[in-house]
C-alpha cells in the first residue's frame, strides 16, 4: 500500500532531473507481503510489481538492504542509475513525460524511448485509463551486480 500523492504526477520543472525533491508519500508493507516476496527470491523466482506505485514501496521498504515489514513514509525517486533491490519485472501504464513516474521507467527500463515510439505510432492510450506494459526484465542496476 502506497498512498500516491501529487508529486507523483506533477510534472518535474527542474533542468535537472537530480534537482528534483520527492515529497513523502505513506506505505505500508504487511509481514505477508514481505514472506511471499522473501519466499519468491529464495526459490529463484521472480518479484513481478503491478504498477510503480509497488515498485516505491518494496524497493523503500528494502532501502536497508533486507525488506521491512511495517508502515513508513518514503521520498524515494528512482531514476537512472538507481539500485533495484527487489523488483525483477513491472506491470505498468504509459506515462506522461517530465513526469516522476517516466524518469522511474527509465531507470527500469533503458530502451524506454523505443517502446514509447511504438505505442504512439500505434494509437496506444496513456495514464490510469489506458493501455499497459510488461516489462519483463528490469534494466536497473542489480543491486546484488554492485556487490551490495
Amino acid at each position: 500500500l502506497l498512498d500516491i500523492g501529487l508529486d507523483t504526477f506533477r510534472p518535474i520543472s527542474t533542468p535537472e532531473i537530480a534537482d528534483h525533491e520527492m515529497h513523502e508519500e505513506r506505505y505500508e508493507l504487511p509481514p505477508r507481503t514481505v514472506e511471499a516476496v522473501q519466499g519468491a527470491k529464495e526459490r529463484g523466482g521472480r518479484v513481478i510489481a503491478v504498477g510503480t506505485t509497488v515498485v516505491r514501496a518494496l524497493e523503500s521498504a528494502a532501502a536497508s538492504g533486507t525488506l521491512q515489514a511495517g508502515a513508513a513514509r518514503t521520498d524515494l525517486f528512482i531514476r537512472p542509475g538507481y539500485r533495484v533491490r527487489m523488483v525483477d519485472a513491472l506491470l505498468t501504464n504509459f506515462h506522461m513525460p517530465r513526469s516522476s513516474l517516466i524518469v522511474m521507467l527509465a531507470a527500469l527500463l533503458p530502451e524506454w524511448r523505443r517502446v514509447y515510439a511504438h505505442a504512439l505510432e500505434s494509437g496506444y492510450r496513456f495514464l490510469s485509463f489506458g493501455d499497459a506494459m510488461f516489462v519483463p526484465a528490469i534494466g536497473g542496476v542489480r543491486s546484488s551486480e554492485q556487490g551490495t
